[in-house]
């Protein structure tokens, strides 16, 4: 596995993503303010989907910065975020959704909770193209024709968990704004966790966009689960590991989570 894979193996995942949403929300007095942070470090991308206006961000979300590019420029192409989301994508690929990413941790938290499962299936792995139709749609398309960013005003549930909920309990004057949108939103973010509960990270599997746009990279990212196709024996047993839509480990779907590596019968699986 390499000294990589043993330090993720010792560390465990958990705490990187742990870390990782303590970095990207370390403006704490936010939270009690209700403030947004607006300093300069809101012109840099966070990796994973963390929403802009959660009062202890201090990073971007990719997903809103590329959609407000889009408004901006309408019919131009937004070179600087598309570049910051290609390199994020060309070194990471979905590795970004297995550690980086504080709502990626969230739903993994609500899946622990006793409640009846649902495997993976076939079923599933047609339900997971859905977020490549909500990123070309959502985020591509509909924020240009409605000059809004449509994905985060309309569907994103972890705005509403990190943003919509917080500052609405911190600000009174938003609490009395609040309308139909927010109780949409609010629907969403029930859905979300009840699909959780039932389905391995519910969102990332089937709607989240960013996950979609660094799927399109994972099988030649720099970092993750790779396949060493000369040991590799074509028995499946990653599939059966992976609680993902993964056909083989480092395909699209995976996350390198590292869940299957242990299963490989011929060490075929490794962290790069």
């Amino acid at each position: 596995m390499g000294a990589f894979g043993d330090s993720l193996k010792k560390y465990g995942r958990r705490y990187t993503q742990l870390i990782s949403a303590v970095l990207y929300n370390s403006n704490l007095k936010g939270f009690l303010s209700g403030r947004i942070y607006k300093g300069e470090l809101k012109g840099v991308c966070a990796p994973g989907l963390n929403c802009y206006s959660c009062p202890g961000a201090v990073l971007s979300c990719p997903l809103g910065s590329f959609q407000s590019a889009l408004m901006q420029s309408r019919y131009s192409v937004p070179l600087y975020v598309l570049g910051t989301l290609m390199l994020f994508s060309l070194l990471f690929g979905r590795f970004i959704c297995g550690f980086l990413c504080p709502f990626g941790l969230f739903q993994e938290l609500v899946f622990l909770i006793p409640f009846k499962k649902i495997k993976k299936s076939h079923a599933t792995r047609l339900f997971s193209g859905l977020k490549y139709v909500i990123l070309v749609l959502f985020v591509m398309i509909l924020p240009v024709v409605l000059y809004n960013p449509s994905f985060c005003k309309y569907i994103c549930p972890a705005g509403t968990l990190e943003a919509g909920i917080p500052l609405s309990i911190a600000d009174e004057g938003i609490r009395e704004r609040l309308g139909v949108l927010f109780s949409w939103k609010l629907l969403l973010l029930i859905l979300c966790v009840i699909l959780c509960l039932m389905f391995y990270r519910a969102f990332c599997r089937f709607v989240c966009p960013l996950g979609a746009l660094y799927s399109l990279f994972n099988p030649v990212a720099f970092f993750g689960v790779k396949v060493d196709k000369d040991k590799c024996c074509h028995c499946s047993a990653c599939a059966r590991a992976c609680r993902m839509d993964c056909r083989i480990a480092g395909d699209r779907e995976c996350i390198s989570c590292g869940d299957c590596i242990k299963d490989c019968p011929t060490g075929a699986i490794r962290y790069r």
